[in-house]
């Protein structure tokens, strides 16, 4: 019989989450380089450039990937001849693990989880509790498979009931457009097929956890329907065009996982969640000889690439810049923003809104300024700001139009695509809407040069800051007559793909 140290368990899921903070898996890194070495599309090739650069330097800088440092999951197998040497239940133990990696002080991790989540919504401040699935199996050993994933893929995962008789492909290539690029393509999708409603999301979300093999598979072929069927979405969602960071491209995706369950007669449950560009996991297991921490690997694995400002890149100084200069900008550029923006996400929108309604005066002027959306983590050392990376657009979308219009806000920062309602409010005022790249955070933040925060400073990550940056990379998404590269991108490379194809 093995036993296993409380302290083994907490100390290896620490490990494990403090590790895949900054290091993306080697296959990931392979296949995005891959991916960029063949890419058509300039748009998509200088965003997978920043994906690359920006994974070099967490790995150089053990700083996290993306300043969404993700909801914490863990699978684990449990040997049913394993006996605990523990006072913490096996939940708390987890969770210990995770509150002691997310606060660590050489490598702070923003703590994203909110407790009475349909009510005040509280943050917990260290990011517990994970979602943990725990499976009793024959042997004497703990097999764990840890994730962080973050908010952006996780909000864009798609559940149906199929009859038996529906094409599965059929429903993927009709619904990953509709899931826009706030996943950050390029990424993974893992699809579970079978058992019931919530037995097909947790199978795929459990296939996340697989390496990228489809080269391989591709190579001796499929062996199974499972296999046959991740071939078929491969090749069908890639033929979309609608390429990394939703700009239009060669390569959406870099894989698809499929586990599959059986099911009733009467059914055909899919869960489909998309992995983002960065994709964090780890495996480890415990046998009773301490704990199992995880081996660094060589800063060789990552390719040392270089990404180049081209000649016609518009240079933007935010404490000058007028809503007549930004009607001249055009859809596609590349700006590099320079000078003082302001801050905020989902709380500090609503909480400015709320404001607006009751005739207050808002803590800062929005007058010719730009907002960035964005929840930096706290800084270490000698930091201005923590990896700072855009949030999803979409979620302002809803209060664009009131800003817009009461306040005077001309310019605003986010990732991937604005929805309709966004975009007439952008075109009927005048505005502009750029875009970062998202799964870049730590490169983003290094155009910060002081951060402070100005307004609502005890909603934590949420609190409005004003970012003084230099040369910060970005490109006009929506221009101010409302063209989106987000829609012309995606039909452009669509038609390139399934034109070469016949």
């Amino acid at each position: 019989m093995t036993i296993i140290r409380q302290d083994d368990l907490i100390e290896s899921v620490a490990d494990a989450l403090q590790f895949i903070s900054y290091y993306h898996p080697k296959d990931f890194i392979d296949a995005v380089y891959e991916a960029y070495q063949k890419e058509e599309s300039q748009a998509a090739k200088d965003a997978m450039a920043q994906i690359l650069i920006n994974s070099r330097m967490c790995a150089q800088g053990h700083r996290p990937i993306c300043q969404d440092t993700g909801i914490v999951t863990v699978f684990v197998k449990v040997g049913m001849n394993v006996q605990w040497d523990a006072t913490l239940s096996f939940e708390e133990m987890i969770n210990e693990g995770v509150r002691r990696a997310y606060t660590h002080p050489d490598n702070v991790l923003r703590a994203s989880i909110l407790a009475d989540p349909a009510g005040a919504r509280r943050n917990t401040k260290d990011n517990t509790p994970a979602v943990i699935h725990t499976e009793i199996v024959p042997g004497d050993q703990v097999e764990v498979h840890v994730a962080a994933k973050g908010g952006g893929s996780e909000n864009k995962s798609k559940m149906v009931m199929l009859n038996p008789s529906d094409s599965i492909v059929d429903w993927v290539v009709k619904t990953v457009p509709t899931m826009g690029a706030g996943w950050c393509p390029p990424g993974m999708l893992g699809i579970g097929i079978g058992g019931t409603a919530e037995k097909a999301a947790v199978l795929a979300k459990e296939s996340l956890m697989d390496p990228i093999d489809i080269h391989e598979l591709k190579a001796r072929g499929p062996q199974n329907r499972a296999e046959e069927l991740r071939l078929e979405i491969f090749d069908a969602v890639n033929k979309l065009g609608i390429g990394a960071q939703g700009l239009g491209g060669l390569t959406t995706i870099l894989d698809v996982k499929i586990k599959d369950y059986p099911t009733h007669a009467a059914s055909l449950p899919i869960a489909m969640i998309p992995n983002c560009a960065a994709t964090r996991h780890a495996h480890f297991v415990l046998d009773g000889s301490g704990p199992s921490l995880q081996t660094p690997p060589s800063i060789d694995d990552w390719p040392d690439i270089t990404w180049e400002v081209g000649e016609g890149v518009r240079r933007v100084n935010l404490n000058e810049v007028t809503p007549e200069e930004i009607r001249t900008w055009q859809p596609g550029e590349t700006v590099l923003l320079s000078g003082k923006m302001l801050t905020g996400r989902d709380a500090a929108h609503k909480r400015m809104i709320d404001m607006l309604s009751k005739g207050e005066t808002l803590p800062v002027d929005l007058k010719n300024r730009f907002i960035y959306y964005v929840g930096p983590v706290d800084p270490v050392r000698d930091e201005v700001v923590g990896p700072a990376g855009p949030t999803t657009a979409t979620r302002m979308d809803k209060f664009t139009r009131t800003l817009l219009e009461q306040t005077g806000l001309i310019g605003m920062i986010g990732k991937a695509e604005r929805g309709p309602t966004a975009i007439e409010a952008i075109k009927d005022t005048g505005a502009v809407y750029l875009m970062a790249v998202g799964g870049a955070a730590y490169l983003v933040a290094q155009a910060v040069k002081s951060a402070k925060v100005v307004a609502f400073e005890e909603m934590g990550m949420e609190a409005i800051y004003e970012f003084d940056v230099q040369d910060m990379p970005v490109t006009v998404a929506v221009d101010s007559k409302g063209t989106s590269v987000h829609t012309t991108g995606p039909q452009e490379w669509y038609q390139k793909i399934n034109t070469k194809a016949v």
